[in-house]
C-alpha cells in the first residue's frame, strides 16, 4: 500500500515537473516545517494565556516595511551570503548592495536555496516571526520592526537621492 502510494506520488511529481527539477517533496517538507512552527506558536500562546494582539494600521505598516527590509537582507545582502552559501552559487551583483546567486543542488538543498534567495518567499517566514514576536515580546518586536522600517525608508531615500543626482547630472 505505502509503496503504491509512494509510486503514485513520484509519478505525479514527474508529470507535474516535466523536464524541470522541481523538488515537490522538499517543498512539502518546508510547508510542513512552516505549519508546525505556526501551530507551535499558536499552542504556546494558548498554553501561556497570551492574548492575541490587535494590530493597528500603524503596526501593519511597520511590520510590512520591516518584512520587506529583513527579507531583502536575508535573500540578497552580501553580509548574509554565508547563510545562503550552502545552497547557492555567487553570480554577481544585481544592484546596490544586492547579490545575484543561483540556487544549487537538488531536493531539500534546492528547495531551501529557493526559499533563502527569494525575498517574496522569505517574507512569509519573516512576517510570521514578527507576528509571533508581537505575541511573546511585543515591545521588543515593535522596536525591531520600527528599526527595520526606518532602514527600509532610509534605503528608499538613498535611491531617491541617487536618482535625483542622475537627473541633475544629465541636465547639466
Amino acid at each position: 500500500m505505502m509503496r503504491s502510494l509512494h509510486q503514485r506520488l513520484h509519478r505525479e511529481a514527474r508529470t507535474y515537473s516535466g523536464d524541470d527539477d522541481r523538488p515537490l517533496a522538499s517543498y512539502a517538507g518546508l510547508m510542513g516545517v512552516y505549519a508546525t512552527a505556526t501551530a507551535g506558536v499558536a499552542a504556546a500562546a494558548r498554553a501561556t494565556g497570551r492574548a492575541l494582539p490587535d494590530p493597528t494600521p500603524w503596526d501593519v505598516t511597520l511590520t510590512a516595511l520591516a518584512t520587506h527590509q529583513l527579507s531583502r537582507l536575508i535573500a540578497k545582502d552580501p553580509v548574509t551570503s554565508p547563510l545562503r552559501a550552502p545552497f547557492t552559487r555567487f553570480e554577481g551583483t544585481t544592484g546596490p548592495a544586492e547579490l545575484a546567486e543561483d540556487v544549487r543542488g537538488t531536493g531539500a538543498r534546492k528547495a531551501v536555496g529557493e526559499l533563502v534567495t527569494c525575498p517574496f518567499c522569505t517574507g512569509l517566514w519573516v512576517a510570521t516571526a514578527c507576528t509571533a514576536g508581537s505575541i511573546f515580546a511585543p515591545r521588543a518586536t515593535r522596536l525591531v520592526t520600527a528599526t527595520l522600517a526606518a532602514l527600509a525608508a532610509a534605503d528608499f531615500l538613498q535611491f531617491a537621492r541617487t536618482a535625483a543626482q542622475h537627473v541633475a547630472d544629465d541636465a547639466s
